[in-house]
């Protein structure tokens, strides 16, 4: 009779690393999304607080 070598099972290592990866990714492109539109938001926030004149009679 041959003896069987136990091999690990490494798959929740793959699923941790694979879902911890996803998740920088997302991360990163959340991240260059606000720095892309930083401008743009600026520039809103900047028509906003001059269309908020108030007239007094």
């Amino acid at each position: 009779m041959s003896e069987q070598t136990k091999v690990k099972d490494r798959f929740w290592l793959y699923v941790s690393g694979t879902i911890f990866s996803l998740l920088v990714v997302i991360a990163m492109v959340k991240q260059s999304e606000t720095e892309k539109f930083a401008p743009i938001k600026q520039q809103l926030e900047e028509e906003a607080a001059q269309m908020n004149i108030r007239v007094l009679n």
